[in-house]
This record gives C-alpha cells, sequence and structure tokens, in this order.
C-alpha cells in the first residue's frame, strides 16, 4: 500500500468522502468537512477499508463494493 493522505475538505452535502488514488500510488481521501468530527471518523473509516481492500483495481459493481464496507 502507497502512503494515505487524509484531506478535510468542503464537498456537495451528498458527498461524505471519496478516496483518489493517483499515479504515484498513494491513496487522498477526501472528507468533507462540514460533517461533525464523529461523522468524519466514521467516514475515514469507511474509506480506509477501500485502500485496505485495493477497491480501486475491483471489477466489481460499485454498489456490491459499497455493500461490503462498514
Amino acid at each position: 500500500m502507497g502512503e494515505v493522505y487524509i484531506r478535510l475538505v468542503k464537498l456537495p452535502a451528498t458527498v461524505r468522502g471519496v478516496t483518489v488514488a493517483d499515479e504515484n500510488g498513494d491513496y487522498n481521501i477526501y472528507i468533507n468537512s462540514l460533517l461533525s468530527s464523529d461523522q468524519q471518523q466514521l467516514v475515514l473509516r469507511h474509506e480506509m477499508t477501500h485502500v485496505r481492500r485495493d477497491d480501486f483495481g475491483s471489477f466489481d459493481d460499485i454498489f456490491d463494493i459499497e455493500d461490503m464496507a462498514p
């Protein structure tokens, strides 16, 4: 696993968080800064699950991937 960078940014209200794998093999986790700190922690755990499972190379349906993540 590459480096993981976590950033709090203002995202649309419908987006809690997103992770983007970059060309260096690093992961950039963007968490909505408008969420409460408790919600931000939940989103971080959720996004880290995707990183640990390497969901970014998966060809599974996105809905199946999200159903597996806590």
